[in-house]
């Protein structure tokens, strides 16, 4: 089916801030700096473990995706439960990409290389869904 995934987690211990003053900033290092930040198409927000983000349609922001054929689709948990992301509809899941668990903050990649609709749930919130079409 020509799918590829990515998992990324982020993890800032041991890590050193360093505050900078506009003389002591180079804008190819600050270029560097930010290459490495990655900017999620779709964000699994606070809140949504508990039942109730699907009347208002927040469960994955945005519930619903367009994309072109060969795009990849990045996820991110903002919310401090694990979530996933998983293909098919809750109980019937059809295989495809399976995320696993998510930790908070921890992102998830996939590159769309065949055109259709693909929906995709939380499986441990029945309650959480969305689609990703694929043009």
């Amino acid at each position: 089916m020509g799918i590829s995934v990515t998992v990324i987690g982020l993890s800032f211990s041991g890590m050193i801030f360093e505050k900078s003053t506009p003389e002591e900033t180079n804008p190819e290092e600050t270029n560097l700096q930010n290459d490495f930040l990655i900017t999620p198409d779709v964000i699994m927000p606070t809140k949504v473990s508990r039942p109730g983000c699907d009347i208002e349609d927040i469960c994955y922001i945005p519930s619903k995706i367009v994309v072109e054929k060969g795009d990849s689709v990045t996820w991110l948990n903002e919310d401090s439960s694990f979530h996933s992301v998983t293909s098919g509809i809750y109980g019937e899941p059809t295989g495809l990409f399976d995320s696993g668990y998510l930790d908070p903050y921890e992102y998830y990649t996939l590159s769309f290389d065949e055109i259709g609709t693909y929906d995709y749930y939380c499986t441990l919130h029945p309650w959480m869904f969305a689609q990703v079409i694929v043009e």
